[in-house]
């Protein structure tokens, strides 16, 4: 498994010094944060951003911040679709191989939003097939639906497309309904992305995005969930995110130093990093 940084760890900073930051500090592989991204191009190329990327030693595997494409209905759809389509071209053009889209189960479901929800999916997936882009659909701990891993996999499933996998957020695992048995489900073929990060200190039922904290400071048991996704073979990123208002605070140099430490320390025996130091220190 390879160490990746998103941008979302480092929300505060301008995308030039995200990625200065990060190949200072070892990384090699980043998770875009879009919204970042499309604020970099208003005054820049597509092309500014590839040579950036390059020259910091850096491959986007992934990108996130992509919404609303489950359950909008009418003008709202048109906005949302029409904003996803003009990012898969994007990520076309970068190489980019996976989007991260976040659930929009945010309120009391209809009888008609399952469906409906079954087959957007499904609509979105062969759209980002086209592109090259796989979806890594992404349960959330507060959703009224897609809540949980094996809820989220078994939507999946009813979609039947093969452009379309689950992100597992070790935050939204730990913290919501899932259970380790629902590891049973997942495979190389429907795991699309990873999301790394811990809690420690607050109680899960009240814990937020802004109390996720590095690997290894925490409770979470990352080790056994490590393995597990080892011995199914999957070899991808895994992606540190840490949407802390602590780290947005800090010097980004030191959170992506910090950030690197802590990721390969929490990979251990899975860290396939390659590069001239395994540690990813980059010969520093």
């Amino acid at each position: 498994m390879k160490p990746c940084i998103s941008q979302a760890t480092t929300m505060n900073a301008p995308l030039e010094a995200d990625f200065k930051a990060y190949a200072r500090g070892g990384w090699t592989q980043v998770e875009l944060w879009l919204t970042k991204v499309e604020d970099y191009l208003r005054d820049h190329s597509t092309a500014n951003l590839k040579a950036l990327l390059a020259e910091h030693g850096l491959t986007p595997a992934a990108a996130a911040g992509q919404g609303g494409l489950l359950l909008s209905r009418g003008a709202e759809r048109g906005v949302h679709w029409d904003l996803f389509r003009g990012r898969l071209a994007l990520l076309q053009e970068l190489g980019v191989p996976v989007l991260v889209v976040a659930v929009d189960f945010n309120r009391t479901l209809n009888e008609d939003d399952y469906p409906l929800a079954v087959a957007s999916l499904a609509e979105a997936g062969e759209l980002s097939g086209k592109h090259g882009v796989k979806l890594a659909l992404e349960f959330q701990k507060g959703a009224a639906f897609c809540a949980s891993l094996d809820t989220t996999l078994a939507l999946i499933a009813q979609c039947r497309s093969p452009h379309v996998g689950v992100c597992l957020d070790l935050f939204h695992y730990y913290t919501g309904p899932s259970k380790f048995e629902d590891f049973a489900y997942l495979n190389r073929e429907n795991l699309a992305w990873v999301q790394l990060c811990d809690l420690g200190g607050t109680p899960r039922e009240l814990a937020g995005d802004a109390d996720r904290i590095f690997p290894g400071e925490g409770d979470f048991q990352i080790g056994p969930i490590l393995d597990h996704l080892g011995a199914i073979g999957y070899d991808g990123p895994v992606s540190l995110e840490v949407l802390n208002p602590s780290l947005w605070a800090s010097p980004v140099d030191r959170v992506a130093d910090f950030g690197h430490q802590a990721t390969t320390r929490a990979l251990g025996r899975w860290n396939d990093e390659s590069g001239p130091d395994a540690s990813g220190r980059g010969g520093r």
